[in-house]
């Protein structure tokens, strides 16, 4: 498959829409055109030992979860090992993509893997994503009327001098037993300023409205999942659960003032990777993710609500073997993807 092809179907597989708005997710290493795609590699963190992997195993790209380029590089040297990571994939001509947040917030992604760990639950997203493109444009929705049609044209006429309105429109109202030119505009936070201070230095306008555009959820779609359980369970069996799903020998753990191991699990909040913000003021039982502060974990305790860090990326790494398999189905089985073998937490009990 040609590159660009294969980023359309990973874009289409999870939306880039759905990723936070401070990461950087996307095509970030882009060999020249035109690049064959018939080995993918995926990895949860692009280390320089999986480049190496990559290249003795001729991948022509790359699916990093964690996005290698983060912060932006001033410039493309032997010098560090991101740095580094680039100058290889260009030298090997290796695409580069990273999904990150992307892959958090869908139906299918990492939390809802995460999840399976529990046991038998009902999820949904501790944040809900929102529709990307409904309302296509605006924040709020103007709507006036207006009785003179002189005046009105001048008003629209400076109106439409306002950067960020869209979709102004005119038609025919009765209002009051009169009739009257109704006005509706959509525009951005910063253009209802001036829309408003416009209409009230002009008395033609009537029975003005400012709606607020809300976009629609999306089902099943956004970041964590609250997880309640079919039935209570004691925190000793979960987090024997948890580490069978995570393949771990440990994980470190916080009990909930009040609580003991065997004090009852109903409903667990939970997030991959780095929690914290997503976790914090959580109402439930359990809290699972990779890392929290030390100051939010004490937090939690003094809540009663215990909680459970498994080290940032041994929550989301076992996701990759799903995603190999779901990858394939959905880029109809035209390229080898392959899992790293050489992917690994930085982190081990000594």
């Amino acid at each position: 498959m040609d590159l660009r092809e294969v980023v359309s179907a990973l874009n289409d597989f999870a939306p880039l829409s759905l990723a936070a708005g401070w990461d950087n997710v996307g095509l970030l290493v882009e060999p020249s055109p035109p690049h064959a795609v018939s080995t993918l590699l995926l990895t949860n963190d692009l280390t320089e030992e999986v480049m190496e992997e990559a290249v003795q195993k001729k991948a022509d790209f790359i699916l990093s979860y964690h996005p290698p380029i983060f912060t932006p590089l001033k410039r493309v040297t032997w010098s560090t090992w991101k740095e580094r990571l680039v100058v290889r994939a260009l030298e090997h001509r290796i695409g580069i993509y990273s999904p990150h947040t992307a892959y958090d917030a869908l139906p299918r992604g990492v939390n809802n893997w995460l999840a399976k760990g529990l046991g038998a639950c009902t999820s949904v997203p501790l944040h809900p994503s929102t529709a990307p493109s409904c309302p296509a444009e605006g924040t709020h929705r103007v709507e006036f009327s207006a009785g003179n049609t002189e005046h009105l044209d001048t008003l629209l006429s400076k109106m439409k001098d306002i950067q960020e309105i869209s979709c102004l429109t005119t038609f025919p109202a009765r209002v009051e037993e009169e009739e009257q030119t109704r006005v509706s505009l959509n525009c951005s936070q910063k253009a209802l300023l001036e829309v408003v201070a416009l209409l009230s230095q002009n008395s033609l306008s009537h029975k003005t409205e400012i709606l607020l555009l809300q976009k629609p959820l999306l089902p099943h779609t956004g970041m964590g999942r609250l997880c309640t359980l079919s039935e209570p369970v004691p925190l000793s069996d979960i987090i024997e659960r948890i580490k069978s799903h995570l393949k771990l020998r440990h994980v470190r753990l916080a009990v909930g003032m009040g609580k003991t191991l065997e004090s009852p699990v109903k409903k667990a909040a939970l997030c991959a990777g780095s929690g914290s913000s997503v976790l914090k003021g959580m109402d439930a039982d359990l809290y699972l993710t990779g890392e929290m502060s030390h100051h939010d974990v004490l937090d939690a305790v003094a809540k009663g609500i215990s909680v459970v860090l498994c080290e940032h990326s041994n929550t989301e790494r076992g996701f990759l073997s799903e995603l190999r398999d779901m990858l394939a189905i959905h880029l109809q089985n035209k390229i080898n993807i392959i899992v790293s073998e050489k992917d690994r937490d930085p982190f081990q009990v000594s």
